[in-house]
């Protein structure tokens, strides 16, 4: 779960990475226990779940053209490039005719898009990506390579762990969009980079200071707690 640190890459071999590294490195068994808990649930709630998968696929296609999941390359652990699995809410192409953020009202949501993203459903396909090793239950959102570039010498540290479906910060803005309900274009790009991402960053850092596996535990309750809300 963790590299030496040599083997890390350059760009995270920092002083800001460092203090960050040698709290993870002394929590090496829980580090351990998160990757099994994550294979272990991940493998069974993907054969619990593919009937409901399987309706919610066939809602999508029915509903609006375009395929089934939305794929885009996200970034991960070591900095590494992935694709993300989610449940396709909007519109073909929607990543480019409008922000890489999604903002208020957004009309290139469809309708079933507008049921999942409610109750967070489009988010079930990442099961496929934990089950891989890619992300894990509990971690900092995988953001784009575009806005990993704007990341300061400190926030390199989450990378230091494989990217999350859910986190501190994801439950602090859950609703983001909203956030962003009053900029569109290239505003909402600069609105989230310069303020929404610093912020969210804050919680991420100190999730890693305070690293633990059943404090993840604790984190997963609560997410559930804020969806049925």
């Amino acid at each position: 779960m963790l590299r030496k640190w040599e083997e890390l890459p350059t760009f995270m071999q920092t002083e800001e990475v460092r203090p960050y590294y040698e709290k993870l490195s002394r929590k090496w068994f829980s580090l351990f226990v998160k990757r099994i808990f994550d294979f272990a649930v991940s493998s069974v709630m993907l054969v619990i779940l593919s009937p409901a998968l399987l309706v919610l696929a066939v809602m999508i296609k029915k509903d609006s053209e375009g395929p089934i999941f939305y794929r885009q390359e996200r970034i991960t652990q070591y900095g590494r490039k992935f694709r993300i699995y989610k449940f396709r809410t909007m519109v073909i192409n929607a990543d480019k005719i409008g922000s890489l953020v999604t903002v208020g009202e957004d009309p290139r949501i469809t309708k079933m898009g507008k049921k999942l993203r409610g109750c967070r459903l489009d988010e079930l396909p990442q099961l496929i990506n934990i089950w891989k090793g890619e992300m894990t239950f509990v971690g900092t959102r995988p953001e784009v390579e575009k806005y990993v570039k704007k990341y300061t010498p400190e926030m390199m540290a989450t990378l230091l762990l494989p990217a999350g479906v859910t986190s501190e910060a994801s439950i602090q803005y859950k609703d983001e969009d909203k956030r962003l309900a009053d900029v569109s274009g290239e505003d909402a790009d600069r609105v989230y980079v310069e303020k929404i991402l610093p912020e969210k960053m804050k919680w991420n850092l100190e999730e890693i200071k305070k690293f633990g596996f059943f404090r993840e535990i604790g984190t997963m309750v609560k997410t559930v707690v804020a969806v049925m809300r």
